[in-house]
């Protein structure tokens, strides 16, 4: 009984390790991931330029050291997500939840943030005062301003 048991724990563990997506160091330009559950997916070290992750579940995805320039997150949930150490110049975060991402060390120059949710997050200053001169909007979900969830003044 003992060993029926052991088999069909080990088995769905098995299962459930072939769900889990993982694109570590892949190259993922242009691909599109717009509407799917990437809920604790793994992105690290992965070029995603330009890729299409609109209305994308990331939720507690490990997105580190990637490269998401001019990706297109527009409406993804991203909270809880480990950001750090990312570029994400020119992508549109319009709407999207980075409700308590950890995006240390991470670029956001010219990305477009209208009513994205960045509280709780963690953000370098710098890259806080240089969002704060464009925040604006309110994001639809959440219901917060992008101001506030970044405490500009």
């Amino acid at each position: 009984m003992l060993v029926a048991l052991w088999v069909l724990l080990d088995a769905r563990l098995a299962i459930a390790q072939e769900r889990t997506v993982n694109y570590t160091s892949t190259i993922l330009r242009e691909r599109d991931f717009s509407h799917k559950n990437l809920e604790k997916a793994v992105f690290a070290d992965a070029d995603m330029r330009q890729a299409d992750f609109s209305g994308a579940n990331l939720s507690n995805a490990i997105l580190t050291k990637g490269i998401l320039l001019e990706a297109n997150l527009s409406g993804a949930n991203l909270s809880g997500a480990l950001m750090d150490q990312m570029v994400l110049d020119r992508a549109n975060l319009t709407n999207a939840i980075l409700l308590e991402a950890n995006a240390a060390r991470s670029r956001f120059f010219d990305a477009r943030i209208e009513g994205a949710d960045f509280s709780d997050a963690i953000l370098d200053r710098y890259q806080v005062a240089l969002l704060c001169k464009r925040a604006a909007g309110v994001n639809p979900v959440t219901g917060v301003a992008t101001r506030d969830s970044l405490g500009c003044r």
